[in-house]
């Protein structure tokens, strides 16, 4: 998660709603769109700060990213394959990777898939996140300038995590080495809005771009997902 994340679904609906208009307004001529193309690749470089915790299977202990693991921000990227097989219909596809090994001491007493680690004892952790994202994507307003479409795609998550102590002493104890993992797969269907607007009128040189996706998936809460891009 982005570390303004509290932000950016408010900044998405404002550039929806300043973009909304100038869309309507802007010229429909035959004139060619900024952004034809037939196939294109994206790559984006982004700050990641991921929050939360890892739950042990059947409920059997968790550890939380930043109160135990001490997960900072850090670099990641994402790209994209986009096939634009009509001016308004698009096919594509995306790779979010997420990989973070840290070494910290355990400030409490944890437990994770059973496993017991106790305070003080030096440890390593990992987060290890792959999302795979297939999508469809329909410009209900394209212009010259840009468009306003409705994206629906599939965020499928492998997502694992590890806790490893070697063997130590701690406070005159002798401590065996330890280690646990757990993993999960989880299919979020999520679906939301989309804009592109070329800010100058005769130029694809500079533009703004976002969304905002999410679903509500009834008693066990949502997910929203969001993206504002400059160029």
């Amino acid at each position: 998660m982005w570390r303004c994340a509290r932000l950016i679904p408010g900044l998405a609906l404002l550039l929806l709603v300043t973009a909304i208009p100038q869309l309507y307004a802007a010229d429909n001529k035959t004139e060619q769109d900024f952004d034809s193309y037939k196939l294109r690749i994206d790559g984006y470089w982004f700050y990641s700060t991921p929050t939360g915790s890892f739950q042990g299977a059947g409920g059997n202990g968790s550890f939380d990213f930043h109160r135990d693991f001490g997960l900072t921000s850090y670099s990641t990227f994402t790209g994209k394959l986009d096939w634009k097989f009509t001016r308004k219909n698009h096919l594509f596809f995306a790779a979010i990777p997420f990989y973070r090994t840290r070494q910290f001491v355990l400030n409490r007493t944890v437990v994770f898939q059973g496993v017991t680690y106790d305070v003080g004892l030096s440890a390593s952790g990992s987060l290890n996140v792959l999302g795979l994202v297939p999508g469809y994507q329909y410009d209900i307003i394209r212009r010259k300038r840009g468009h306003l479409g409705i994206v629906a795609q599939l965020d499928l998550f492998d997502v694992t995590g590890t806790l490893t102590t070697a063997a130590q002493v701690s406070n005159g104890v002798l401590h065996a080495a330890q280690s646990s993992k757990g993993s999960l797969r989880a299919p979020l269907p999520v679906a939301g809005p989309d804009v592109r607007l070329y800010l100058l009128p005769n130029s694809s040189r500079l533009f703004v771009a976002g969304n905002v996706l999410g679903m509500y998936f009834f008693g066990y809460g949502n997910f929203v997902s969001t993206t504002i891009l400059s160029g």
